[in-house]
């Protein structure tokens, strides 16, 4: 399979992944969680036009808490991997790069879901509210039986 098929079966995981699992590095160990997965067009359909333009390049953004833990080690390490998962159909991807923190009141407003009062009380320009973006400089994973690898 070419490049760009893969590419494409890789954004349709990233649309339908209930959530992705952001992993950050610090003392040298990996700390793992579950995140909210934004490209999920049925979840977030009004922020579907974000991603239009990054189908080839896999970008991504996550909103978090400014005070948590992972951008307190983002900061000291930006080296991060983002993991999506079918595990019904036996398909995941990793996407392993340098993570950075955007300071962007309108990208906050763009990705801003209602409900998301819970998590950052003053709105999307809540200075709790951190965007995160990812330019992902390697995918890996498995699909239908099979290892790949390749550079966005």
């Amino acid at each position: 399979m070419n490049i760009d098929n893969m590419k494409q079966i890789c954004v349709a995981l990233m649309e339908k992944s209930k959530a992705v699992y952001l992993t950050t590095l610090e003392d040298g160990y990996p700390y793992t969680r579950a995140m909210l997965n934004l490209r999920n067009t049925k979840r977030y359909p009004d922020q579907v036009y974000l991603f239009a333009e990054h189908n080839n390049d896999l970008m991504i953004y996550f909103s978090t808490n400014t005070a948590s833990g992972k951008v307190r080690q983002i900061k000291a390490n930006p080296r991060v991997s983002a993991y999506y998962c079918d595990p019904s159909h036996f398909h995941g991807l990793m996407l392993g790069g340098d993570i950075e923190i955007v300071d962007s009141s309108e990208l906050r407003h763009a990705l801003w879901s209602k409900g998301w009062e819970m998590y950052y009380p003053g709105g999307p320009d809540d200075p709790d509210h951190t965007v995160l973006r990812l330019f992902p400089k390697i995918a890996m994973g498995w699909y239908r039986a099979a290892r790949f690898e390749f550079k966005p």
